[in-house]
């Protein structure tokens, strides 16, 4: 599958126009979907934006952005579940000298599980991980 992994702050810069990454993000984004990739996400991530949007920027916005996401067919949603949650439980423990969040760790097994070697996200965990992250 080709596809571009999209992480919370990933679909925030391209939601909030006052985010500083905001015009690089959403190109980085338009890129890949014009080359034909999915925008890849948890249900993890949906929640921590959809909440995050909420805050930031209103209830508006945030109905605004889910109404887009929910009807796209250019998103794909992986959803964690068992199985996942307990290799990113392992991941989470495992790397002691990292600051990853849950949440980064079910990003992680994901990503390894389809194979997807690019992040949007600002987040330099992912980075850490061996993954490029867009904006560069």
């Amino acid at each position: 599958m080709k596809g571009l992994f999209v992480d919370t702050a990933g679909w925030m810069a391209c939601a909030d126009a006052g985010d500083p990454s905001h015009a690089p993000a959403c190109e980085a984004r338009n890129t890949a979907l014009e080359q034909g990739a999915l925008l890849v996400t948890t249900d993890y991530v949906m929640d921590e934006t959809l909440t995050l949007i909420r805050m930031r920027l209103g209830l508006p916005a945030a109905k605004a952005w889910w109404e887009q996401i929910e009807g796209s067919t250019r998103a794909r949603w992986e959803w964690v579940g068992i199985e996942r949650s307990e290799k990113a439980r392992k991941m989470f423990f495992r790397f002691r000298d990292k600051a990853y969040s849950f949440t980064d760790c079910t990003s992680f097994v994901v990503m390894q599980e389809l194979r997807l070697k690019q992040a949007l996200t600002t987040d330099h965990h992912f980075r850490q991980m061996g993954f490029q992250v867009l904006p560069r």
